[in-house]
């Protein structure tokens, strides 16, 4: 067991049943131990990923983190990525039960390309934190902080990466060796209340950020989970697996199928669970992306739906007449990128 893990298990953790959003919004940390990490370097690393994902690689700058999918040839995700630089490497996270699958794919096409491909998982934390106490911990430790979303800064104390808000407060994910956080661990400040990462993950539906998981794999056209409104495909660079299908989803008339959050109340909601709308009984109309349990009680999920069954009070969980979804508005716009 890493002396990080000791820490966050010994330490009296929060959960959406102990806190409330108030609370949240005044400073969380959590280590996010579903999330894995794979090192990509050498002269060919930038040119290879470039040729394999969803966004570009080749032009990603030292002061900046993106999202990818990456693609069967028929241009379903097998995973949702999200990555940067690291002087001469590129770092790439992505959910933990995809990791070796994904590295043992993507290590089928290197051939004779110069790059190497780790996995760095057990090298290095990945921390998430938000709130005010959030914001003033690390600006003493960093000295100055990211301001936009997706900017990242590197120095002694890790790698520091500003993401998509959530409760009302910024949030940030930290990525640091073991043996550094331990060192800092000790002036982690009382008003950074040690959470669950579950609550990290529910900010992430809030924020309406969709990740891959094992259960969903090969399920989503990158569109169908809004995976471009968050800067995940790039449809001016080259080709890369899929790249012809994802490009004529974008250009061949509207897109007929969307993501969106939702709240149901329900015993249990699982990644892949199908739901149902009034319109068409006979098949479902969609399904769930992502889900973790609200503050009420209720499940809190991003949902894949059929836009025109996107209507309040006629969408069911797992069958047709099983609990009802309400949904809630998404903090971006349903647009075309390429416009």
């Amino acid at each position: 067991m890493s002396t990080t893990l000791q820490f966050f298990e010994s330490a009296n953790q929060f959960n959406v049943a102990t806190l409330d959003r108030m609370q949240i919004s005044r400073g969380y940390i959590c280590q996010l131990h579903d999330q894995s990490l794979i090192l990509a370097n050498g002269d060919d690393a930038a040119s290879f990923l470039h040729n394999q994902l969803s966004n570009d690689v080749e032009h990603l700058s030292q002061s900046e983190a993106r999202y990818a999918a990456y693609c069967t040839p028929k241009g379903r995700m097998l995973a949702s990525f999200f990555y940067w630089k690291d002087s001469d490497n590129i770092l790439l996270q992505c959910s933990a039960s995809l990791q070796p699958a994904l590295q043992k794919r993507l290590q089928m096409y290197v051939m004779r390309s110069k790059v190497k491909l780790n996995d760095v998982s057990e090298q290095f934390a990945v921390i998430g934190l938000g709130g005010e106490a959030a914001t003033s911990f690390l600006t003493t430790l960093f000295g100055k902080l990211p301001t936009n979303l997706h900017e990242k800064i590197s120095q002694e104390q890790g790698t520091l990466i500003r993401v998509h808000d959530a409760f009302e407060s910024t949030r940030y994910e930290w990525i640091v060796s073991h043996k550094r956080f331990i060192e800092i661990a000790s002036s982690i400040p009382d008003q950074l209340k040690v959470v669950d990462s579950r609550i990290w993950r529910l900010g992430n539906i809030l924020a309406g950020i969709p990740q891959v998981l094992e259960q969903s794999k090969e399920k989503f056209v990158p569109q169908m989970i809004n995976f471009e409104l968050i800067g995940g495909v790039n449809f001016k660079k080259g080709c890369y697996p899929g790249q012809e299908i994802v490009a004529r989803s974008q250009y061949l008339g509207k897109l007929k199928r969307r993501m969106a959050i939702a709240t149901v109340n329900a015993e249990t909601v699982d990644v892949a669970m199908e739901i149902f709308s009034d319109n068409d009984t006979s098949q479902a109309c969609g399904m769930i992306v992502n889900a973790e349990r609200g503050f009420h009680k209720e499940f809190v999920c991003l949902v894949e739906i059929k836009l025109a069954d996107q209507e309040q009070d006629k969408v069911h969980l797992g069958q047709q007449d099983g609990p009802v979804l309400k949904f809630l508005p998404l903090p971006y716009a349903y647009l075309d990128v390429t416009e």
